[in-house]
């Protein structure tokens, strides 16, 4: 007989989970979410809806593998493919989780800039300059969750706001539901589909699944994590339906005009102030995240892999300086921030499949936990969906476009 969780797990499971929307919902989602509806009305709003399952099937499968084999999924795959011939295997799977999260932090430093450009006439080389001595000083000292948590308190309520100027949108049953269930790829929004998968799923967010998961049951872990991706899909929703409302060529400036139309002008403050601190803690977590799979993937308890070591801080580094370099290069936020989550999108297949084949691997999880068909059939068919995806943008762009 099943255990019946206390409303105080739930409670405690629910704050412990929320990070994973906290992680996805910055300007990445902001900005693909409502460009989409700007562009293409409700006609994408299936390829966001299939990225919030895939999303709930993907880390519900890393969240399981570590509660069940007591290891984090970089663990398992440095112990899987620990061999000498295997090498290139850890390689292949780091390198693409490091170059997603230097794509992602391109898009976080443009985010977060553009949320203080909205507030504030200073030059943006001098924006970029202070939040990288900012996130840097963090990754370097460690002193990063206090500050994370107001941040994510901060872009809880931009959320809230966009749900309230959601409600707001002349959108019938009809158009929603012909949307949500009848897929359609429009001419021009093909990056935009990848894009709502890369920025929803995030490849490097299932080894923080893996992490996050640790001390809790299978029970809670299954309970926190599936209301907290159903909150975080109803902000996407929200910042797709709010695009609706964007007038004239789409930037963060008209998105803000949308919200002030809707509610005020205090609403253009706080999506400013929303939007860099979305883009400030997420340019924080992307760093770290790269960070954390090298030492997880090659590091284990190896002291040239702790968090004070050259290797760690390397990897943070890199990243942390190739999202400063497109910062300071002036480019278009939008198209760069949705390109970034575009690149993730094709890069997440990569990361699926061996999530896939650890969840199905008996010498490493006990038979009760191993994949069922069910599963099995569910979790490859989001990996075909992206692989799809991804594979028929990448045909576009080297024979439709060249």
């Amino acid at each position: 007989m099943a255990k019946t969780i206390s409303l105080r797990k739930r409670a405690v499971s629910l704050l412990l989970w929320s990070i994973v929307p906290a992680a996805f919902i910055g300007p990445g989602t902001v900005a693909t979410c409502s460009k989409a509806g700007a562009s293409f009305g409700l006609a994408l709003l299936w390829a966001l809806l299939f990225s919030i399952l895939a999303t709930l099937v993907l880390q519900e499968a890393a969240a399981r593998i570590t509660l069940a084999s007591g290891k984090s999924l970089g663990g398992i795959i440095s112990i899987k493919y620990a061999g000498a011939k295997s090498k290139w295997i850890k390689r292949l799977l780091f390198g693409a989780v490091a170059f997603g999260c230097a794509a992602y932090q391109a898009g976080n430093i443009l985010g977060a800039v553009s949320g203080l450009l909205l507030l504030s006439d200073l030059p943006q080389a001098v924006l970029v300059g202070a939040l990288g001595l900012v996130a840097a000083a963090l990754l370097w000292t460690g002193s990063i969750k206090t500050i994370a948590r107001f941040l994510a308190l901060v872009v809880f309520f931009m959320g809230l706001v966009f749900m309230a100027v959601a409600l707001r949108s002349p959108v019938s049953i009809g158009e929603m539901m012909a949307g949500a269930f009848v897929p359609s790829i429009p001419g021009g929004s093909e990056l935009l589909v990848i894009g709502l998968v890369g920025t929803t799923v995030v490849p490097y967010n299932l080894f923080l699944a893996s992490g996050l998961s640790k001390g809790q049951g299978m029970a809670e872990m299954r309970w926190g994590l599936g209301l907290a991706v159903l909150v975080g899909g109803v902000v996407s929703v929200a910042i797709l339906s709010v695009g609706l409302q964007v007038e004239g060529e789409f930037s963060f400036a008209a998105l803000a005009g949308a919200l002030t139309n809707g509610l005020g002008a205090w609403a253009k403050a706080l999506f400013g102030f929303g939007l860099f601190a979305a883009g400030a803690s997420s340019s924080v977590t992307a760093p770290l995240a790269a960070a954390i799979t090298g030492q997880t993937i090659f590091g284990g308890n190896d002291e040239k892999w702790s968090a004070n070591s050259k290797n760690f801080r390397l990897v943070w580094g890199i990243v942390l300086g190739i999202g400063l370099l497109f910062g300071l290069l002036g480019l278009k936020p939008i198209p760069a921030i949705i390109t970034a989550q575009a690149i993730n999108g094709l890069l997440l297949p990569i990361v699926a499949i061996f999530l896939l084949i650890a969840v199905n691997d008996k010498n490493i999880l006990p038979k009760k936990y191993v994949n069922r068909m069910g599963w099995n059939l569910l979790m490859g068919a989001v990996v075909l969906v992206v692989a799809a995806l991804g594979v028929y943008n990448l045909w576009r762009v080297l024979f439709l476009n060249g």
